[in-house]
């Protein structure tokens, strides 16, 4: 059997499932980092472990935004059941009272990205979440609150995957393998992306966007947009 087509016919469903099921929160969100970008605000995106790849799709790349930071969780997954975490990741980024932060978390049950919601609502920032709620409906929070990312988020997106993420079947082996909420999730900020630009520039505002540093005049233009922001992005 070929476990490498089956793998892109189930990722392809899950993908054709959030366009289908997901548009309109992603419209909301869109509108949201538009407001914040049209207002000089600046983006941030946490993801603990695998998550963090997703995060790492708006920051600092060809075709994204400029005002975009990662709160980075330097542990890769291993603090994110630790209560306090998130308190201290958020306090060294410090981010401006009007600010959002993108929390991706497939579970959406441990203390990092339930935590960083709270502290946000503390300081004025929003959030969007990006969970999956077939599995965070199916488990139980990690955290004293008993809340679960998608009960507290301002926005929250569904990336559609499955109750432990893995999605395929091999006979022979125990549980399944390849993920779905990488691919999914970052096609979901990268959707995002795409509508806020587009949603500036029917603002008449130019959107500060990154090109290829490997493209003729690439350099000259990044430092020209990335100069604006570089004494807020404290980067991975």
């Amino acid at each position: 059997m070929n476990k490498a087509l089956e793998y892109y016919e189930k990722i392809t469903e899950v993908l054709a499932t959030v366009n289908e099921t997901q548009q309109d929160k992603i419209q909301e969100a869109a509108v949201m980092v538009a407001d914040l970008i049209a207002n000089d605000g600046m983006l941030y995106l946490l993801g603990g472990g695998h998550s963090l790849m997703v995060a790492a799709e708006a920051y600092h790349r060809a075709g994204g935004l400029a005002p975009v930071d990662i709160i980075h969780d330097k542990s890769f997954g291993r603090a994110e059941r630790c209560q306090g975490y998130a308190k201290q990741l958020i306090d060294w980024y410090d981010p401006a009272p009007g600010s959002v932060v993108v929390i991706i978390s497939n579970s959406g049950r441990n203390a990092l990205g339930i935590e960083m919601v709270l502290e946000c609502k503390a300081r004025d920032i929003k959030t969007i979440a990006v969970t999956s709620l077939a599995h965070s409906s199916a488990a139980d929070a990690r955290h004293p609150s008993g809340k679960r990312l998608f009960e507290i988020a301002d926005i929250v997106i569904d990336n559609c995957g499955i109750l432990g993420d893995a999605i395929l079947d091999v006979e022979g082996v125990m549980g399944k393998i390849c993920p779905t909420s990488t691919i999914s999730g970052a096609f979901i900020v990268d959707a995002i992306m795409a509508q806020t630009v587009q949603n500036l520039v029917e603002r008449g505002i130019t959107p500060p966007v990154f090109i290829s540093a490997n493209v003729d005049g690439g350099d000259e233009h990044n430092k020209k947009v990335f100069k604006k922001y570089q004494h807020l992005i404290k980067g991975l």
